[in-house]
């Protein structure tokens, strides 16, 4: 048995957005009980993100490293139509992740206790992002 649905998160620009809810939601909607739940980003320029959920300095300290390793407007990038950020939020997304396979169990999303979801903007303005959920 499979179900899929559709999430639209509006982000405030680059940064997490955290996701987890939504996706037990869709989860819990499906009525699959036992299985894995697929989540994957429609965008080239965020991505998603497993990580700790209780201290948002964890988030804060990834952004700071990543901003240090992909610097926006850094003149080996040719792609720049879009402005000084968007070949940068390419790269960022090809480093992390686009998709995340989580396991289901008792009609649940299973997470570790300080584990969440996170949608990572890489572009510096506000944007629409999509996330298609599976639960098969």
């Amino acid at each position: 048995m499979s179900w899929q649905t559709t999430l639209a998160f509006e982000t405030r620009g680059r940064g997490t957005t955290d996701i987890t809810d939504d996706i037990r939601r869709a989860v819990r909607e499906s009525g699959i009980t036992t299985g894995i739940c697929h989540c994957f980003i429609l965008h080239t320029s965020a991505s998603l993100l497993l990580t700790e959920n209780a201290d948002p300095q964890v988030r804060a300290d990834m952004e700071a490293w990543m901003s240090r390793a992909v610097q926006d407007g850094d003149p080996i990038f040719g792609h720049t139509e879009e402005g000084p950020d968007d070949m940068s939020a390419h790269v960022r997304t090809v480093l992390t992740e686009s998709s995340l396979t989580l396991p289901v169990g008792e009609g649940n999303l299973v997470l570790g206790t300080w584990q969440g979801v996170f949608l990572w903007e890489h572009r510096t303005g506000a944007q629409r992002r999509k996330v298609v959920i599976t639960v098969q």
